[in-house]
């Protein structure tokens, strides 16, 4: 069952109805009915008839239960850390998919990225409110919000996508800002970092800023990278970056405050970056996933070996100085379907 689908369905089947009109309860009944046994096609048929005819705000009259301590958690784990290296510098650390009955785990990683779209494309007071009164309108204007345009194949908002659910997965960061929510038309690409995450600490906040090339070419993705590197780290962006990140912090977050005094322009650049991390996600189409069909040995051999010559690229290119690099390598079979598949699962919802 696709991502989004499975969602849906998970917020029906979660939250009982009350007080609905006669038409919307035989939907919803007919849904349940479905469920139960286990026909679950059937029962998101039932469900998107609901959404169809635009009964979302009559679903449930019982308000909104599932409120902030209810928030859900983060999905489960999916990628593996296939090679890492925190010692060296730039740190390095590759994400693998894995194998399933032969094939490269291609649908188990869409539905997973889909599993993360309210997260990633929902404000956080949106994303804390979530819950039975309001899931289906949040959960459309998150699929909404990552693809609002027709030319996709240019757009990164999958890859940035991708970077949310591995910073989260792996390095346990928090989501500061929501930039899908400050696109304002359906061709306005939000300039600046691709991400703006933190990690909080003893003493403050650790400010984790990245960047992603979702590429299918890996010396694409280094020359473009690293041009956008320089670019985003030259004094007077950054000061208009922060400025531009500190006006849409969410102020109901629990570290806006911390956040904003670590962005302020009293604070000296040079104290900002010691709490700076910079993730660099860059994806490309591996020679060594499409060889494989199952992890050996000789799979995990040969992974280990291209992203290290892959990091070897990285590395020895004029990095920005006084910035703390991590190269995160997510190694896919073919970008092309990959992308392909994610734009016919978000149309569903356009």
């Amino acid at each position: 069952m696709p991502g989004l689908r499975r969602l849906l369905l998970l917020f029906f089947i979660a939250s009982p109805l009350f007080a609905v009109g006669e038409d919307i309860s035989q939907f919803y009944k007919n849904g349940m009915d479905a469920y139960k046994n286990g026909q679950y096609d059937l029962a998101i048929q039932e469900f998107e008839s609901i959404l169809s005819n635009n009964w979302d705000s009559e679903i449930f009259q019982h308000g909104n239960n599932m409120i902030k301590d209810n928030t859900p958690d983060s999905p489960s784990p999916f990628l593996k850390i296939r090679a890492s290296d925190f010692k060296v510098d730039p740190k390095l650390v590759a994400m693998c998919v894995g194998y399933e009955n032969g094939e490269w785990r291609e649908e188990q990683l869409i539905e997973h990225a889909l599993e993360w779209l309210p997260e990633f494309a929902l404000k956080h007071s949106e994303w804390n409110s979530l819950g039975a009164a309001n899931a289906v309108k949040l959960i459309r204007k998150a699929a909404k919000s990552i693809y609002k345009t027709e030319k996709f194949e240019k757009r990164g908002e999958f890859g940035e996508l991708f970077l949310h659910m591995i910073l989260r997965q792996v390095f346990g960061t928090i989501p500061a800002i929501c930039k899908m929510h400050y696109k304002d038309s359906r061709n306005d690409t939000v300039k600046g970092f691709d991400c703006v995450h933190a990690v909080p600490t003893r003493t403050g906040l650790e400010l984790w800023i990245g960047e992603v090339k979702f590429y299918k070419e890996i010396n694409s993705a280094i020359r473009d990278v690293i041009a956008g590197l320089h670019a985003h780290t030259e004094r007077d962006y950054l000061r208009d970056e922060f400025a531009a990140i500190t006006n849409k912090i969410d102020d109901s977050w629990s570290y806006s405050v911390k956040l904003k005094l670590l962005l302020n322009d009293n604070t000296s650049l040079d104290e900002i970056f010691e709490s700076v991390s910079l993730p660099v996600l860059l994806t490309y189409d591996s020679k060594v996933i499409n060889k494989h069909t199952k992890i050996t040995e000789e799979f995990k051999l040969g992974f280990s070996e291209e992203v290290r010559k892959n990091w070897i690229k990285f590395k020895d290119k004029e990095l920005p100085k006084e910035v703390n690099i991590h190269l995160i390598l997510l190694p896919l079979k073919s970008k092309a379907s990959l992308q392909d598949k994610l734009h016919k699962e978000l149309q569903i919802w356009n």
